[in-house]
């Protein structure tokens, strides 16, 4: 089979799933790039220093390790892309449009991630629909948006075979907060286990759709395994698991770290959280291509703790 290269591999996401995709196709065999140099685990096989924004080391890239399928995952998240908005604006777009170019040129498949900051306050907030309103209030969310309808652009007008999906919120415990306004539900068990006060900078009641890494990782790679006739949405498929507030995940960890505290100090990612669904209807893609959740709330707390106890120890 042809390479997969992964960009952004050194972030939540890309590190986890590089592992995955190693473990399935072999390590020689995925090509993991960041815009920094990777450490640890990922030098268990192929690594190189990527800027996503470079057409030419990218297509360079393609062709001296026979590229087949592209993970496309380098992007300026939700809270750091209000800090600096034409700088998330240009790598999130800029980089996209780069590897779609690629995709026509080399008949790459390529997969991209959306997510929930897609949608916007007028949103169905409950079970919010494949298909729906979005105006999204977010720099972040305005490119996902975009790149979305970029997707479909290319797969209909150029036929590459582009799929994505629209994360909620993502929770794991192998690497640290990326600067999402999710990211308290990553930060919360490592202030557990160390024993600190969690300061959260959401109010208690903020329900959010999440989603444990593993079934994300999952999700990813089945999507990218379906056959091409499965995959009927090309803009980004709704993908769901869990919702909840942040108090319900300090009670789902106090009862198995009963001295742990908490304190809920709203800033300015309180507004971008007002903005996003409560939950998601991801039917479409249940349907489709045989998406299921395997993790719930009690289930993933039990595991990430377990994990962690390890780290900290």
């Amino acid at each position: 089979m042809k390479r997969i290269l992964i960009i952004g591999a050194g972030g939540q996401l890309g590190s986890e799933l590089t592992l995955a995709l190693r473990e399935k196709f072999g390590a020689d065999q995925v090509l993991a790039t960041d815009i920094r140099p990777l450490s640890g685990v990922l030098l268990a096989g192929p690594t190189t220093i990527l800027d996503a924004m470079d057409a030419n080391a990218l297509n360079s890239l393609i062709e001296s390790y026979d590229i087949g399928q592209v993970y496309h995952l380098a992007a300026v998240l939700s809270a750091k892309g209000e800090s600096s908005p034409k700088f998330a604006w240009d790598l999130n777009m800029n980089s996209l449009l780069n590897v779609l170019e690629a995709g026509k040129t080399y008949g790459l498949k390529i997969y991209w991630p959306s997510s929930i900051a897609v949608f916007g306050p007028d949103t169905p907030k409950e079970q919010t629909p494949q298909h729906t309103v979005m105006n999204p209030t977010t720099v972040y969310g305005i490119s996902k948006q975009a790149g979305e309808q970029w997707c479909a652009y290319y797969h209909e007008k150029y036929r590459v075979d582009v799929r994505s999906l629209r994360y909620p919120g993502l929770i794991g415990y192998k690497s640290k907060p990326g600067g999402g306004t999710t990211d308290y539900a990553v930060d919360i068990f490592w202030k557990a286990l160390q024993g600190e006060t969690f300061q959260c900078f959401l109010s208690s009641g903020t329900r959010l759709p999440m989603m444990y890494m593993n079934d994300a990782v999952k999700g990813t790679i089945d999507l990218m395994d379906a056959p091409e006739s499965d995959v009927k949405i090309r803009t980004s498929y709704n993908m769901g698991s869990m919702s909840f507030s942040p108090e319900e995940l300090y009670e789902a960890i106090v009862a198995q770290v009963p001295e742990f505290k908490i304190a809920y100090e709203p800033d300015f990612r309180q507004a971008i959280a007002d903005s996003w669904p409560d939950s998601i209807d991801d039917s479409e893609a249940r349907k489709d291509w045989g998406w299921a959740p395997q993790f719930d709330l009690s289930r993933m707390t039990q595991d990430i703790l377990e994990h962690l106890k390890v780290e900290v120890a």
